[in-house]
């Protein structure tokens, strides 16, 4: 066990107990500017950020707000999956483009034009899963615009993690089966995976007891506009600075 992905995953993993993602969307670029390259962050996180949504959905399923994920899985799952198995040849950089739709969306409650701007982009929902799903699978980042499309949505605080939590770990689901195709099953499933796992589980009870339990839908909302402008920050930083 690496003490560096260790801090990493306990960081992430309470990001993702909170608001459905956060392991892949943080835990990405800090694994890359540890040193470690893309796939291997990819079977070190998607365990853990599969399984911390496997208990959220188990948890709320009832909040699940349906016709969302539906688009997800017949206009995002195939994009993901297509786009994954081209990722080791083609690299794209549009982390900064995503991180300024994110910074919008976050900034969108209190600036009336940021708010026009992203119901204008969201209305077009077809095309906004088709590039979540082309997104997450070349640069896993998609997350990031999940996020921003949920936060366009008046669900309360069960709803918007939910459906996050449901969206999110479909996408981890078929990138496991993705790479397990084509890296083969030995490559994710150890047992050092397993201790990581364990650990993002840990993680997960101990935010739902002593923050998510405490927070109203309105605080819930304003945690994740300033969690979506962080990302937008991140994502940017990301984009401009690390190779």
């Amino acid at each position: 066990m690496q003490w560096d992905i260790l801090a990493t995953i306990l960081l992430t993993a309470t990001i993702q107990s909170l608001f459905g993602v956060g392991v892949l969307l943080f835990g990405t670029p800090i694994l890359l500017v540890l040193g470690y390259d893309f796939i291997t962050a990819l079977t070190i996180l998607l365990p853990i950020s599969l399984t911390i949504n496997l208990l959220q959905v188990s948890k709320d399923y009832r909040y699940i707000q349906w016709p969302f994920y539906r688009q997800i899985l017949t206009l995002s799952i195939p994009c993901v999956v297509l786009c994954l198995l081209l990722v080791t040849t083609l690299k794209l950089n549009i982390g900064s483009i995503v991180g300024l739709f994110l910074i919008v969306a976050a900034l969108k409650s209190v600036y009336g034009p940021f708010n026009r701007c992203i119901e204008s982009l969201v209305r077009y929902e077809r095309i906004y899963f088709t590039v979540m799903g082309i997104v997450h699978g070349l640069t896993n980042l998609g997350g990031s615009l999940l996020t921003a499309m949920i936060h366009s949505k008046p669900y309360d605080k069960d709803q918007t993690r939910a459906t996050t939590a449901v969206s999110y770990g479909t996408f981890a689901l078929f990138q496991l089966i993705t790479l397990s195709m084509s890296l083969g099953p030995s490559a994710i499933a150890t047992s050092t995976t397993a201790l990581y796992m364990a650990v993002g589980v840990s993680m997960f009870l101990a935010t739902e007891l002593l923050l998510y339990s405490k927070m109203s839908t309105e605080r819930y909302r304003t945690t994740f506009a300033a969690f979506l402008f962080l990302s937008g920050t991140a994502l940017i930083f990301k984009s401009l600075f690390i190779r």
